[in-house]
């Protein structure tokens, strides 16, 4: 997102909640995203409960969310606000001590739209939270898409089998062309580079995915991973 741009159209700034059990990170981080014109801090919770009802008390549109705080922890509080119908509108991003986290993928799956490494650069903070506020995936940069399957084919393994059947018939409902396009999703491309791979524009991608999300009952691009993973449409790599 270009700020000046966003600016001269008098876009409203991004709502950003922050969940963490650590009041001095949320002091720092409420203090980056102040610092950028085209997003404000509506609130701060210390458990993933008082989260969730910031969340419909604030309006906000992005949370940063620990995935572990005493209490309600965050993976409850993810599954809680993608649950309700009015928070539809509002994107989680966890946040993890550790890039690798056995955490991760429940968090995906309880509705997450990506994650991210508590150690990341300001930068990439920023980009997190104006990504998923445009209704698109965020996986930290050193999530590669090797990892995701990894812990895809391992985590969860109690339900993978009815909810891997269940992707599998609603994939039926797809078109040719957006199982294609689902693939390059789950391969960690952007709508640019499924273009440039299949020779379309941006735009047709756009509305394949979002066509593909409907059909699927997908919140966003991070949904779309984990059933092209769990049905079975692509398939971890034997590393």
């Amino acid at each position: 997102m270009d700020q000046t741009q966003a600016q001269e159209r008098g876009a409203a700034p991004i709502k950003v909640l922050l969940a963490d059990d650590q009041a001095l990170l949320r002091s720092a981080f409420k203090v980056l995203v102040d610092s950028e014109p085209d997003m404000r801090v509506v609130g701060e919770a210390s458990d993933g409960a008082q989260a969730y009802a910031l969340a419909r008390e604030r309006g906000a549109d992005v949370v940063l969310m620990d995935i572990r705080m005493p209490g309600t922890d965050g993976l409850a509080a993810t599954r809680m606000i993608s649950e309700d119908p009015e928070l539809s509108g509002v994107r989680v991003v966890m946040l993890t001590t550790f890039e690798v986290d056995e955490y991760v993928v429940q968090a995906l799956r309880a509705g997450a739209s990506g994650f991210l490494g508590k150690g990341a650069e300001p930068d990439e903070l920023l980009n997190a939270i104006r990504v998923a506020a445009a209704g698109e995936a965020l996986l930290s940069p050193a999530a590669t898409k090797g990892l995701i399957a990894s812990f895809l084919a391992q985590g969860g393994r109690g339900d993978a089998p009815a909810a891997g059947s269940a992707h599998a018939e609603r994939l039926a409902a797809l078109t040719g062309r957006e199982r294609e396009v689902l693939v390059l999703v789950a391969a960690g491309l952007s709508n640019d580079g499924i273009a440039a791979r299949l020779e379309v524009s941006p735009l047709t991608v756009k509305t394949h995915v979002n066509r593909a999300m409907a059909k699927l009952g997908a919140r966003d691009r991070a949904q779309l991973v984990v059933i092209a993973y769990e049905s079975g449409l692509v398939r971890p790599r034997a590393d």
